[in-house]
């Protein structure tokens, strides 16, 4: 089942880990080995998490690598969705 409108991950993380635990952008960036810029364009919803940040993400904030990743597909996938016209794409008939 897909969620309606997900949140981007940096909001998540900024919901989740940053404002609770009164976390500045800044240490978490540095812990987890990457420039605050980057980290702030993660925290804006400006970029989406790579692989290679799903796993600084899992090591620093846990969570498995996977489920960065998922949380990005799932805000990636609702927008295309939104954006998208499939009316003219027609289903493929494939016979064995």
């Amino acid at each position: 089942m897909s969620m309606y409108n997900p949140p981007h991950p940096g909001e998540f993380i900024r919901e989740t880990y940053l404002e609770p635990f009164n976390l500045s952008f800044r240490s978490v960036a540095l812990k987890l080995k990457v420039s605050p810029s980057t980290f702030m364009r993660l925290i804006r919803g400006q970029t989406n998490i790579s692989p290679e940040m799903a796993l600084r993400l899992s090591k620093g904030l846990g969570r498995s690598p996977e489920s960065w990743l998922a949380l990005q597909s799932n805000y990636n996938l609702w927008h295309a969705k939104q954006s998208l016209d499939l009316n003219d794409i027609e289903p493929i008939a494939i016979s064995a």
